[in-house]
């Protein structure tokens, strides 16, 4: 977009006399969205302005280090003609593109119904999911979990909301590294759960599958892809696809059973907490009212005893 940027900036110091502040540069580009508005002050002072300032088109004054000023004065017709250019050089780039580029960023903006960046922020309640901050007080940005240039896919799971200054601060780096991560979704030959063959649903790393012991009518196991033993083990991504397929099944499930009332949801993670298939897999329970005579406490039956209290 740098080169988008660039005429808008020498367009808005020409438009105010050879000099702006930072505000005003940062104002025409974002188009007056203040969550943006951050943002763009930051592009300005490093990106954009710096190029200008490399090419002697345009300087931060020692004095006021808040603004830019072009590096020459010209006349009014000179003015004039070169904010024809850069009109002329931004309206090129619209016609390219077919799209107001800016359009997105405004408040009255309304996305576009299913798009993949108006689901991820749906689902990170207009939060940064790093930091927390609210969209109205930093613009938020779709990143990928695992980056692309590390193989990361396009896919919704493997998508999260940012501010743009984790998203900064993230960059491509990962800690995980991701060479033999191909090798990782490899199913295991003798694992009952990687070669289940009576899929009830999945998606692109989970999958589900009815329970050969069900405690309730309509017990399902929901389970990555890959082959990995705990819960705490799990790729972000993974626990993204896991929750969204689980969240499928509850509600098909209660579309098609009125008598269910609640669920119960959980893993056991260790032999010493009940595990007897080490692969990874999620209990998604559904309960019916007066399925037990008395429920309270629900998951702390695990330790006989402890439910009520």
């Amino acid at each position: 977009m740098s080169h988008i940027y660039q005429p808008v900036m020498i367009w808005t110091l020409l438009h105010h006399g050879g000099k702006a502040s930072i505000e005003e540069i940062a104002r025409e580009i974002a188009g007056y969205d203040d969550a943006m508005l951050e943002y763009y002050q930051e592009r300005v002072k490093n990106m954009v302005g710096r190029v200008l300032a490399n090419n002697k088109i345009a300087s931060r004054p020692k004095e006021d280090k808040s603004s830019f000023e072009l590096v020459a004065s010209y006349d009014d017709h000179e003015i004039a003609d070169l904010k024809k250019l850069c009109e002329a050089k931004i309206s090129e780039f619209l016609e390219k593109r077919q799209v107001d580029i800016w359009e997105h960023r405004r408040n009255s903006r309304r996305p576009v119904p299913g798009s993949v960046r108006y689901q991820v922020l749906v689902n990170a309640h207009h939060r940064c999911e790093l930091c927390g901050i609210d969209a109205s007080l930093r613009a938020l940005e779709v990143d990928h979990i695992v980056p692309k240039s590390l193989g990361g896919p396009d896919e919704i799971d493997n998508y999260q909301a940012l501010c743009y200054k984790c998203n900064s601060n993230k960059g491509n780096r990962s800690d995980v590294d991701l060479r033999g991560l191909s090798e990782d979704y490899a199913t295991y030959g003798d694992c009952i759960f990687c070669n289940h063959a009576e899929v009830i649903a999945e998606n692109e790393l989970s999958k589900a599958f009815y329970d050969k012991f069900p405690v309730t009518k309509g017990h399902v196991l929901v389970v990555p892809k890959r082959h990995v033993k705990g819960y705490f083990e799990l790729y972000q991504p993974e626990l993204n696809a896991m929750n969204r397929l689980m969240r499928e099944i509850r509600a098909q499930a209660m579309e098609q059973d009125s008598s269910i009332t609640g669920f119960n949801i959980g893993s056991n993670d260790g032999t010493d907490a009940g595990q007897t298939v080490m692969h990874c897999h999620m209990h998604l329970i559904p309960r019916r009212a007066g399925d037990v005579n008395d429920p309270r406490g629900g998951v702390r039956g695990v330790i006989p005893g402890k439910q009520k209290y």
